[in-house]
């Protein structure tokens, strides 16, 4: 786990893909053709948490959906590329925006879309439950399942790799 802490230290962008991440993956899609997805709530306070220490956040993922748009403005996210096909094209636009080199980057995802992004970036994170390709080129795997603490887990490893887990936990105490 020390190796993952190093490579976590300087990392000063969180990339998330959204199904099978944010959310287990489940599409509900009502009558009328609307999408629902559910969102884990303690991922979106690890997220707040997050931000609140100048690490940037963003979101890539290949589908488009109104519901991601209004959790992402919920959590105050406002780097989110929907509908991306190739989701390393939006990942270079981003790194090449924000000027943060490759070291400096994780990304976390589930399936075999995000790995050219994940071969990229200095930290690749896989989710608990993710394809067995994705988490043989990650970094790290998480404990909890995507949608369920996953990107807690991601969020509370590198506040505890830069130092400052016990600090934001004590705000609690």
């Amino acid at each position: 786990m020390q190796d993952i802490l190093e490579k976590a230290r300087p990392i000063r962008l969180l990339i998330f893909d959204v199904d099978g991440v944010l959310t287990d993956g489940s599409l509900f899609i009502g009558d009328d053709g609307q999408e629902y997805k559910a969102f884990n709530s303690r991922d979106g306070h690890g997220i707040k948490m997050l931000m609140g220490y100048g690490i940037e956040v963003a979101i890539i993922t290949g589908r488009t959906s109104k519901v991601v748009e209004h959790r992402m403005q919920n959590l105050g996210v406002t780097r989110v590329y929907q509908g991306q096909l190739d989701k390393l094209k939006a990942y270079d636009v981003l790194s090449e925006e924000l000027g943060i080199a490759h070291e400096e980057i994780a990304y976390v995802g589930d399936d075999v879309v995000d790995l050219p992004v994940m071969r990229r970036v200095g930290l690749a994170i896989a989710v608990q439950d993710a394809h067995p390709l994705v988490i043989k080129h990650s970094h790290w795997q998480t404990p909890s399942p995507g949608g369920c603490g996953a990107a807690r887990d991601v969020c509370e490893m590198l506040m505890e790799a830069q130092g400052v887990l016990d600090d934001e936990m004590s705000k609690y105490l």
